[in-house]
């Protein structure tokens, strides 16, 4: 199964090999398995579901909850020549009605949907809709535990209830252990494969900034423009108020800027995002109300104009940066008076202590001393023994001691308590204090009762606060905020790993330098990257689509890189389906030919050639005018092409009354044969048939 899925995959999308994952759960999917799969932002979970919807009959029906995420998708497919598209409250109704005929005759792969539309609907779709699979995107939306709980998502257990025959999808970038196991049980998976991807994200380096003050965050966000003029960027504010206020000041200053929050009509919301998109403005001013399902690969930059209410949604946000896997930002200001406005929200709240607990946590991040990698990962449950390098605190550490002991004793307390107390208490049990609650439950006479004695509380408070961060220590919030070891943390406790801790003095922040400007490249691979960015502009503008809906920047790098001269290595290249190569390939291998000081034109005659162009779905007669070749000689191409198994769609070039004729003319007249059809078929087609028949026939 898996070949024949790395063959869509080539053909498609472009690139020949799956990332890590991708392919067990495409052989889950497709052999009728749930699937509960979180990824990353950027770490491939739309060909997950994609990929299966090409490879299985019927159509695909995917669940998205914003109409930006579904029309992004389907713009990228039908770039990909997939047959795909989306029903939702922009279209007419008419419109709508129509795309859901087109979906019951089985003319597409994919249909994009939301929720609320979903539960309306299926109830009325009879068994003959065929439905391949049901994938149910941005699914932590569905748990309370989650940082975008929709309620309308806990409705869709009607999925289960309608079409109990369907195998389920559930994807999500952002869900902690509690939102995971949610997801599972309101969509009522069974059984499901759960693939758990790396939460890492090397290519983005992180950095937290005590506040600079308004001139100095504007400098710095100029400072991230000038420094990826052909790239964009996105400004996350807490309110539209400061939203505005920052983009009026970027504007003052001559930056191509726009506004996306709430308070603006949806025309207008659209127009930004248009606009944004497409390339037309590089930076975008935003509440959280922008970005989800926006998969613009060339977002260089992310900053946090303040704070955001939790790890879930930092994550997220900053994961809308470097998609394409090339080097990417995350800047965060941090003003302790984002901390009291959240705090205030959060007084309002149903779970105003869960939430406080998350605000906690990502105040702690802020605040940090030990790698910032190491607590989104910890967060998350992904255990990392060694520091990233790539983020503010790796490049400019503060003094650190081996805490390894320290570490012991706290994490030896909570384990006599039964994971029980919350960090207050552990440190009460640590410290030695005889206030009632320990004495009540008896805590006074553990052995490590007071053990942490020569620490004070606020210390205390520091040391175990990056024992989580690190990962030795998680938080139940489910269980009023209960410390846990984890497996990791028994390692330090078993004396097999040490841990180095920082003292509560111990914080260091880089300040950003004016010498990561961007420069003119020397470098000639830079150099090439730069013209074919520009090459991708013109063309994308020319052919109505967004840049990075071309081709993302990985795929332009990997064009400097290797500089292909002809049609058959710029398919080569990874991100360049067949599709795009047969109509693209033009512009970019004529500006590498140049570069490179060689004809605008070459000579080529090769099989593989062809192939990219009849995977591209081009008929022999325009395959011919495009090479500048006879139509006898592509036919001659596509007869070894079926011979060699490269082909095995037949009835594309072939009908079976042309078949049959062909074999009852061979059998009836094994001499003459071929002068007898030379005036009922194209000139050459006579070299496909007996090719097929080599295969086994129609």
């Amino acid at each position: 199964m898996t070949g024949n899925a790395t063959s869509y995959l080539k053909r498609y999308f472009g690139y020949d090999s799956f990332r890590p994952g991708q392919a067990e759960i495409i052989e889950h999917i497709v052999s009728g398995h749930d699937c509960l799969v979180i990824m990353p932002t950027g770490g491939g979970k739309s060909v997950c579901y994609q990929i299966p919807a090409l490879m299985k009959q019927g159509c695909a029906i995917v669940v998205s909850p914003l109409i930006a995420l579904m029309s992004n998708q389907v713009e990228s497919l039908k770039g990909n020549g997939i047959a795909a598209a989306t029903v939702n409250s922009m279209n007419s109704e008419e419109e709508n009605k129509h795309i859901i005929e087109e979906a019951f005759k089985g003319n597409l792969k994919l249909l994009y949907i939301s929720p609320e539309r979903l539960i309306t609907d299926m109830p009325a779709w009879n068994k003959d809709f065929n439905i391949s699979l049901i994938a149910i995107d941005e699914a932590h939306c569905i748990s309370q535990w989650g940082h975008d709980f929709r309620p309308v998502y806990t409705r869709l257990s009607i999925v289960r209830e309608q079409r109990p025959e369907i195998p389920i999808m559930a994807l999500t970038a952002t869900a902690d252990r509690l939102t995971r196991d949610d997801i599972a049980h309101h969509l009522n998976l069974r059984d499901p494969y759960r693939h758990f991807a790396s939460f890492d994200r090397p290519n983005i380096s992180l950095s937290v900034l005590p506040d600079p003050g308004k001139k100095k965050r504007l400098e710095m966000i100029r400072r991230l423009h000038q420094k990826y003029p052909d790239d964009s960027g996105i400004v996350y504010c807490l309110s539209r108020k400061k939203t505005e206020d920052i983009y009026q000041n970027l504007l003052a200053t001559g930056l191509d800027a726009v506004c996306y929050h709430a308070g603006m009509s949806n025309d207008e919301r659209a127009e930004s995002q248009r606009r944004f998109i497409s390339g037309d403005a590089k930076i975008v001013c935003a509440t959280v109300a922008f970005g989800m399902g926006i998969d613009k690969s060339n977002i260089r930059w992310v900053v946090h104009n303040n704070v955001p209410g939790n790890i879930e949604s930092y994550y997220q946000e900053i994961g809308r940066a470097g998609r394409d896997g090339l080097p990417a930002e995350a800047v965060m200001f941090y003003n302790y008076g984002d901390i009291i406005t959240r705090e205030a929200f959060i007084a309002s709240s149903d779970m105003s202590d869960v939430f406080q607990e998350k605000l906690d946590r990502i105040k702690e991040y802020a605040e940090a001393s030990v790698c910032r990698r190491r607590i989104l990962l910890s967060y998350f449950n992904e255990e990392r023994t060694c520091d990233c390098g790539n983020c503010d605190v790796c490049q400019n550490p503060p003094v650190r001691f081996n805490g390894t002991i320290a570490a012991q004793k706290a994490m030896s307390a909570i384990i006599r308590t039964g994971g029980n107390t919350a960090i207050g208490s552990v440190i009460d049990i640590l410290r030695g204090s005889l206030r009632e609650e320990i004495r009540i439950r008896q805590y006074d006479r553990l052995k490590t009762f007071g053990a942490g004695r020569e620490y004070d509380a606020p210390r205390w408070k520091h040391f175990i606060s990056q024992m989580i961060q690190l990962g030795l220590i998680s938080i139940a919030y489910e269980e009023n905020n209960h410390l846990k070891v984890t497996p990791y943390g028994m390692k330090v406790l078993r004396g097999i790993d040490q841990v180095y801790l920082t003292d509560i003095n111990g914080r260091s922040f880089q300040r950003p330098s004016a010498k990561n400007e961007k420069q003119i490249p020397a470098d000639p691979v830079e150099q090439l990257f730069a013209q074919l960015k520009k090459i991708r502009r013109k063309v994308a503008k020319e052919s109505g689509m967004a840049d990075y809906v071309l081709f993302n920047d990985a795929t332009l790098y990997d064009m400097a890189l290797r500089r292909p001269v002809d049609l058959t290595s710029f398919g080569e290249i990874s991100g360049v389906s067949d599709i795009k190569a047969s109509r693209f390939w033009k512009p970019f291998v004529g500006a590498i030919r140049k570069f490179e000081g060689l004809k605008a034109t070459y000579e080529g005659a090769t099989y593989q050639e062809t192939l990219i162009l009849y995977n591209a779905n081009r008929r022999p007669t325009e395959i011919a005018k495009i090479r500048g070749l006879k139509l006898s000689t592509v036919y001659t191409h596509i007869a070894h092409l079926i011979e060699n198994s490269l082909i095995n769609d037949f009835e594309r070039i072939v009908t079976p009354t042309q078949y049959n004729r062909f074999i009852e003319m061979k059998e009836r007249e094994p001499e003459k044969w071929h002068e007898l059809l030379d005036d009922e078929m194209p000139d050459g087609m006579w070299r496909i048939i007996p090719a097929i028949e080599k295969r086994g026939g129609l």
